[in-house]
């Protein structure tokens, strides 16, 4: 994922949390924030320390990167998001991962189905 695709910044995160709308299953957490006049959108990833160790936290968040990049087409491009993993997802796979991303995608109306 290009770095221009990420929320890196800390005040990003804790405006995003503040400002924006929170959808939730059991594997992940996602907030959405609408950001006019953006190319395209922006992800920032949040794996905590209790979900495991520095290797599966960091598969997970391959994992999602990957996700993101596959369902790029289908994505509205004027919003940041910032995705929590919760601790079921440190037994999952891939597969499994974009699944439930697509879920909570669709059920925040992010996901554009035209194309």
């Amino acid at each position: 994922m290009k770095k221009d695709y990420r929320v890196k910044k800390n005040e990003e995160f804790q405006h995003i949390f503040k400002k924006g709308h929170s959808f939730a299953n059991r594997q992940l957490v996602i907030y959405s924030l609408k950001k006019d006049g953006q190319d395209h959108f922006r992800v920032g990833l949040s794996v905590g320390k209790k979900i495991g160790n520095a290797v599966t936290r960091n598969r997970i968040k391959r994992y999602l990167r990957q996700a993101f990049i596959e369902l790029e087409p289908y994505i509205k491009n004027d919003y940041d998001y910032v995705i929590i993993a919760r601790n079921q997802t440190k037994n999952m796979s891939f597969s499994e991962i974009k699944s439930s991303l697509t879920h909570l995608l669709k059920k925040t109306n992010q996901f554009d189905h035209k194309s």
